[in-house]
């Protein structure tokens, strides 16, 4: 506390000028706390389309090199506003993890590799389009959203996260291992180290738990490849490299400086992949703007204006469709840094902007991508239960912002009884018509979404004693 009473009252000003002392160390602040979830969604999609390793192993570090520039490129954006595209907003912005069950299934119905990366790219660039265009319609449509709805939506969407981040926590289902104590061990010692920090210290090493906890699992996993066997042997008798094992030498193979690659990955344009991804952009808008009114209220003390919620969706679409561009995943505001500006009061966008152009700056240095590629699966599982359950808890917050009355738990309820759990259990849809399986199968964050603003619509208002 007495660390934050020293700062520059500017600090707490979106545009008072800060002393480059005081502005770094806070923009890094937020680059820390949303490093790891900024780079995890292409770890993951690009392991389910199976272009994780072998002859892709370069591809998918210009992909986390691109992740890092663009992340940095548009959070200057929502920043500052170029004409309506931004807030002008103390918003964080990167690769969204709220696409990942969507995307999931998108790469199971069309089989993974190259080709269902890239019809996630084209329906990533038609469906930012969709949500810019959407922003600029937001202020008669806000009355669609009040917090019971995006409450609900966000909290579906950690729902839908849970079973990936203990898919990681076992060491990724499609390991020889997956399951092992060794991998088991590991992603509880990266958990109990994020706890420890974020409850046993205060200040900078408490609000970077998360990075210092991976930190920890790659010196676990370095100290495991010395003192514990690197392979294993199949019941077939086939030897293999487990999976919490470091491979240093794509490290070694990456260059320390190059221009990011426009396009690398051609878009592909499948309806399979548009129309549920273009339902899903409706999904994040409404994510934003819960962000935007919370990283408002929680550090102005204030609502966010239509304006401000406008230009943060369009900067939400189209920054994703430049995102796609580049092979890069939709890029929407980050809910993490949302709860660091309404923790720490700090909304001084200068300060923010440094740790913008960190991450641009780390965005020509491949050889970094791939020390965040080589991550043991179990490393990033024990970040990723607890950053996904987390959002399930910023969900229950959201919720409970307006008064738990009987229409408002119908809705709830409703949205997570049959619509989450329509699309948690696609099996329901079988005999359902070849449209509604791609739009609502494979995740419940999209029928959640879907109950919660019908009923929202349709349900009488109870009448309030004034």
């Amino acid at each position: 506390m007495k660390k934050t009473n020293r700062l520059s009252e500017k600090a707490f000003q979106l545009d008072g000028k800060m002393p480059l002392s005081q502005a770094i160390p806070l923009g890094l602040q937020h680059v820390l706390a949303m490093f790891v979830g900024n780079l995890t969604p292409l770890l993951i999609i690009t392991g389910t389309c199976g272009i994780a390793s072998g002859e892709f192993a370069a591809l998918q570090l210009h992909l986390l090199q691109n992740a890092m520039l663009i992340a940095g490129i548009v959070t200057l954006v929502q920043l500052f506003s170029i004409g309506p595209i931004g807030g002008n907003v103390p918003i964080v912005m990167g690769t969204s993890s709220g696409f990942l069950g969507v995307f999931n299934s998108v790469a199971a119905t069309m089989g993974g590799g190259v080709i269902a990366y890239g019809a996630i790219m084209g329906a990533a660039i038609i469906g930012g389009v969709f949500e810019g265009i959407l922003g600029f319609f937001l202020k008669p449509l806000r009355k669609f959203f009040p917090a019971v709805v995006t409450g609900t939506v966000v909290m579906s969407i950690g729902l839908s996260l849970i079973s990936v981040g203990i898919n990681s926590f076992g060491g990724g289902n499609t390991a020889m291992d997956f399951g092992s104590m060794e991998n088991l061990l590991l992603a509880i010692f990266v958990l109990g180290m994020i706890l420890f920090f974020k409850h046993g210290t205060k200040g900078f090493t408490s609000s970077s738990s998360i990075l210092l906890g991976i930190t920890c699992g790659y010196v676990a996993a370095f100290i495991m490849g010395i003192v514990l066997p690197t392979t294993g042997v199949t019941a077939d008798g086939v030897e293999y490299t487990k999976a919490w094992v470091l491979n240093w030498d794509k490290v070694a193979n990456a260059a320390w400086f190059e221009i990011p690659k426009f396009m690398p990955i051609k878009p592909v344009f499948d309806m399979r992949a548009i129309l549920p991804v273009m339902i899903m952009f409706v999904v994040t808008a409404v994510e934003t703007v819960g962000d935007i009114s919370g990283v408002m209220e929680g550090g102005l003390g204030r609502e966010a204006t239509d304006k401000e919620l406008s230009g943060g969706v369009i900067c939400d679409g189209l920054g994703s469709s430049f995102a796609a561009l580049f092979g890069v995943l939709p890029n929407t505001s980050f809910s993490q840094n949302v709860g660091l500006v309404a923790m720490t009061k700090v909304v001084n966008r200068f300060a923010i902007s440094t740790g913008a152009v960190f991450l641009i700056l780390c965005g020509l240095c491949p050889k970094l991508g791939a020390v965040v590629s080589i991550m043991p699966q179990a490393v990033l599982g024990g970040a990723a239960v607890m950053m996904f359950s987390s959002i399930v808890i910023s969900g229950i917050q959201l919720i409970t912002k307006e008064p738990l009355n009987g229409r408002n738990l119908s809705i709830v309820a409703v949205a997570l009884g049959v619509g989450y759990g329509m699309g948690a259990n696609a099996a329901i849809l079988n005999h359902a018509p070849q449209a509604i399986k791609l739009i609502f199968g494979g995740s419940g964050i999209v029928p959640a979404a879907a109950v919660a603003i019908l009923l929202n619509i349709f349900l009488p208002r109870e009448k309030t004693n004034d």
